[in-house]
């Protein structure tokens, strides 16, 4: 180890720092999570929690982190926002040409990380990637604010550029190119959706005693356990 690096983060004992879990709080009083939680699937539970994230006024409780491979398989991640759920999976848009699109038309699997630790919630969703009807992209895309649907049009997300200046310009050009006229979905982006085939819930507790409740789907029926911390 080089010996210009210091551990600690200059100064910050990084090694010391931990959340007490479960010990303070209204979260000291919500009740253990367990199996009965996820009887009737794993949906409403994670609706139940994204709605209490957006209750506590967190800083986008939709993002989710999620993880693909790439063509040498290693892992890569990024932070998504999930624009929809149901039964069917978990919703997200981005540009098909980006890294992640590419890495997932490759392999389609995925998992998606919600993480509110004020909270201390956190649920992954684990499963096949597929892209969605256009239709459902176009219901979303005339969602969008308009300088979004610009900024798709003018990004060639993941791919290198030589200075912001560069990339201003482009939003310039495609505001240009539209003028005050409709904005159509551009033929490289859309939306994708993660069909869960496994989905955990964690529930931090004292002494890292951390309750995880795992839906696992097998021939068409969903079997819970309880996983150890």
């Amino acid at each position: 180890m080089a010996s210009d690096i210091d551990p600690t983060n200059r100064g910050r004992d990084l090694a010391g720092m931990r959340v007490g879990y479960g010990e303070r709080g209204a979260r000291a009083e919500e009740p253990h999570l367990d199996a009965d939680a996820v009887a009737d699937g794993w949906l409403p539970l994670l609706r139940v929690w994204l709605e209490a994230a957006v209750e506590a006024e967190l800083p986008e409780p939709n993002a989710m982190t999620l993880a693909t491979v790439d063509h040498d398989g290693r892992p890569r991640t990024r932070t998504v926002l999930c624009k929809g759920l149901s039964e069917d999976g978990v919703l997200f848009f981005t540009n098909y040409d980006s890294d992640k699109a590419r890495q997932l038309a490759a392999s389609p699997y995925a998992a998606a990380t919600f993480t509110w630790a004020p909270l201390a919630h956190q649920v992954t969703v684990c499963g096949r990637v597929e892209k969605v009807d256009p239709t459902v992209t176009e219901e979303y895309w005339s969602s969008r604010p308009r300088g979004s649907q610009l900024g798709a049009w003018a990004s060639r997300q993941s791919r290198p550029i030589a200075s912001r200046a560069d990339l201003d310009a482009a939003l310039v050009e495609a505001g240009h190119r539209f003028g005050s006229g409709r904005i159509p979905v551009p033929p490289f982006w859309g939306g994708l959706l993660l069909r869960p085939e496994s989905v955990e819930f964690w529930q931090g507790r004292a002494d890292r005693m951390h309750n995880r409740i795992r839906a696992t789907q097998a021939d068409g029926r969903w079997r819970v356990e309880r996983l150890q911390p």
